[in-house]
């Protein structure tokens, strides 16, 4: 059984190495730079995107970081990485997957739609978005329940850097949250990782 991570040090597949540490199957990791090797046919042949990440499992390709979470959940259920709560699992991780980060992206590019066509954009606004983040984290200690899932990796991960960055609000609960997860064994070795190969 083998698992090939395609990533960059500077890109989202760093929530897919946080996956990977937690499931703890050894994996191997194929560093690719921006540019020429992410768009060199070889590589657009395992995602036209020419994006990272990419997981190849035993010959099968997973594009997108929420499909690979997902999938790495159940691929490898004995880590217990799937949400008890598996409407609470499903409806955030794909929340975050989409209505969040298309708000997030959409404010940081300027693009804010007019309150008359909010109901045209998944997200309606911004601030709709954060606060519903934010209820996200307080329904319970973690997204999918009272255990760690990989929906906590994924949304989790969000939150972490819109806080770092400032691209979310950062409010008590958002706060309270990433401080619970940030230090898990798990995310500091998937860190210390991808900060080794970040070029100095």
């Amino acid at each position: 059984m083998t698992l090939t991570l395609y990533t960059n040090p500077m890109s989202r597949g760093r929530i897919a190495r946080w996956m990977l540490e937690e499931i703890g199957h050894p994996y191997e990791t194929v560093v690719l730079s921006y540019g020429a090797e992410m768009k060199a046919p070889d590589y657009l042949s395992l995602n036209p995107m020419g994006k990272v990440p990419t997981l190849v499992h035993d010959g099968q390709v997973i594009t997108e970081c929420a499909a690979i979470c997902l999938y790495l959940a159940d691929a490898f259920p004995k880590a217990g990485m799937i949400g008890k709560n598996r409407a609470a699992y499903y409806r955030w991780m794909l929340f975050a997957a989409g209505p969040l980060e298309a708000a997030v992206t959409n404010k940081a590019l300027g693009l804010i739609p007019p309150a008359e066509r909010q109901q045209m954009v998944g997200y309606g606004s911004y601030e709709t978005a954060c606060a519903a983040l934010d209820s996200a984290v307080t329904a319970a200690e973690f997204i999918a329940g009272d255990t760690f899932s990989a929906a906590d990796v994924y949304v989790g991960s969000q939150i972490g850097w819109g806080l770092q960055f400032g691209s979310i609000p950062e409010t008590p609960a958002l706060a309270t949250y990433w401080n619970r997860i940030k230090d898990r064994p798990a995310r500091l070795r998937a860190d210390a990782a991808d900060n080794a190969l970040v070029p100095q």
